[in-house]
């Protein structure tokens, strides 16, 4: 059986992960290396296990957590599309069963805000755990005045946090940010998009989804 530690020990497609980033910071993009698709797979996982989904759903929502974001190896754009191609074609040749295949691959394929619907738990919860990755650690350019929006959101983040409240009815992205390297209303600038998709992917679980940024709560 095809596991998540399987997956994320093998040496191909860390490769892959590894060239996608650097591509992607050839272009300027915030970090998407081991740190990034680690963390989204753990909190995907997360997200399944303590609403009480199976096993074998965790581990696939963890394998499609760690490979996301390989289709950046093509091109970042429709990367999701690309990514889905990629990971198809891996764990076919891995032989993973087709249906634990095709649960992956429609994830990956839909983890875009661009694109991306909350098709299923497994999509619902990649997507929720891939935009809530927001953090100052994710910011490569060290020149502050040089900083786009995206580097100043992120590098704002001190603390995030995706908690799912005790009673299993509410997940909740809980930030702290230092307003003087971003404002509020810039995160929703360039986040609005994310966090209107977010609330759709957690119903798709059964949950209500809240933001909150600096103990306010804003959606």
């Amino acid at each position: 059986m095809i596991t998540y530690e399987s997956i994320r020990q093998n040496e191909n497609i860390r490769t892959y992960i590894a060239k996608a980033d650097q591509a992607l910071a050839a272009m300027g993009y915030t970090d998407h290396s081991f740190g990034h698709v680690a963390k989204v797979a753990e909190l995907a996982g997360y997200i399944l296990e303590t609403l009480g989904y199976e096993k074998r759903e965790v581990e696939l929502v963890k394998i499609a957590g760690f490979l996301h974001d390989i289709g950046n190896l093509v091109n970042r754009v429709e990367h999701s599309q690309s990514g889905a191609v990629m990971a198809f074609r891996i764990l076919d040749k891995l032989g993973m069963p087709a249906e634990d295949i095709a649960d992956v691959v429609t994830a990956i394929g839909n983890h875009d805000e661009g694109t991306g619907i909350p098709t299923g738990p497994i999509a619902a919860a990649l997507f929720l755990a891939d935009k809530s990755d927001v953090r100052r650690s994710r910011v490569r350019n060290r020149d502050i005045p040089s900083f786009d929006i995206h580097d100043r959101v992120n590098y704002s983040v001190i603390h995030s946090d995706l908690i799912i409240s005790e009673d299993k009815r509410e997940i909740r992205l809980v930030l702290e940010i230092e307003t003087q390297y971003s404002s509020v209303t810039e995160y929703f600038e360039i986040f609005l998009e994310r966090m209107i998709l977010c609330r759709k992917a957690a119903e798709k679980l059964g949950l209500q989804f809240r933001l909150e940024i600096n103990n306010q709560l804003l959606m």
